[in-house]
């Protein structure tokens, strides 16, 4: 089964986030990675542009197919990271570490917390693989 770090907030959608002062940090979870199995190219567009929540942050392709990566919270891109886009291997083996997405700042820090915890994201993962 995999890990969900219990200070992470979660998405309905497997992006997490963490907050860090004014800044979110987004990726996507371990049970996203798994699912798309052999990653090919990752887009997660430019830094500067304003975000919705639940709006198309970026897209990862795998071999099996094209899924969108969705904004968790409303804000601005701030950052790319682009050890990612370079090479997906970060994302597959470290997908809470060197594996984060993008920095955002959030329009509101505080719509973070109504995020899923790392226990409601678990049953939802566990109660959508049977």
């Amino acid at each position: 089964m995999a890990n969900y770090p219990a200070d992470l907030r979660y998405t309905e959608s497997h992006e997490w986030v963490s907050l860090n002062g004014d800044l979110a940090t987004i990726g996507l979870t371990a049970f996203a990675v798994e699912q798309l199995t052999d990653l090919i190219v990752i887009d997660l567009g430019k830094p500067g542009r304003k975000v919705t929540a639940g709006g198309r942050l970026g897209e990862v392709e795998s071999v099996k197919s094209v899924n969108d990566i969705y904004a968790p919270v409303a804000g601005e891109v701030v950052e790319i990271n682009a050890a990612v886009v370079a090479d997906l291997e970060l994302l597959s083996n470290d997908p809470y570490g060197n594996g984060w997405l993008v920095k955002i700042k959030p329009d509101d820090s505080a719509a973070v917390s109504g995020l899923l915890s790392a226990s409601e994201y678990q049953a939802k993962v566990e109660s959508e693989s049977h």
